[in-house]
This record gives structure tokens, sequence and C-alpha cells, in this order.
């Protein structure tokens, strides 16, 4: 009996991990940024377009910027440009 309920919570577990991670649209976006003469582009999904956007700016700016400070200045600069994939 016991073993039973367990398995039976095990594959309810598995489902909702499923569908939680299948049933939400994702929104996927290429951003280009351009910070101090460097351009880089990337490419992020997120749950809504803010936070797609958002994932994808930080993203292309890591690789271009040193340290925190020039990291926030890049992601506060509009993208130079956006392409949405969905």
């Amino acid at each position: 009996m016991k073993i039973g309920l367990i398995i039976l919570g095990i594959v309810g577990f598995i489902g909702l991990l499923a569908y939680m991670s299948m049933g939400q649209k994702q929104h996927r976006v290429e951003v280009c940024v351009e910070f101090q003469g460097q351009k880089n582009c990337r490419i992020a999904s997120g749950p809504t377009r803010d936070a797609a956007l958002r994932t994808a700016t930080d993203n292309a700016c890591a690789t271009i910027t040193n340290g925190m400070t020039e990291s926030m200045a890049c992601g506060h600069n509009p993208p130079a440009s956006t392409k949405w994939l969905d």
C-alpha cells in the first residue's frame, strides 16, 4: 500500500514538472547590444516578452563588459537591434 502511494506521488510529480515546463509559452528573442565600440548578440527565451528581452540583453552585455558597473551601464542602453523569434 505504501509503495503504491509513493509510486503514485512520483508519477504525479513528474507529470506536474512536464506540464509546467511545456505548458507555458516561451517567448524567444535575439538582441544585439553595442557598448564602448563593441557589439554582441544573444538569443534568450522567457515566459514573458520582458523577461526574454532582459535575459538576452544581460547575456549580450556580459561578454563585452568588465565588471558589474559596466554590465549595468550596458544593460541600461536600448538594444542596437531586437528580433522576436516566436
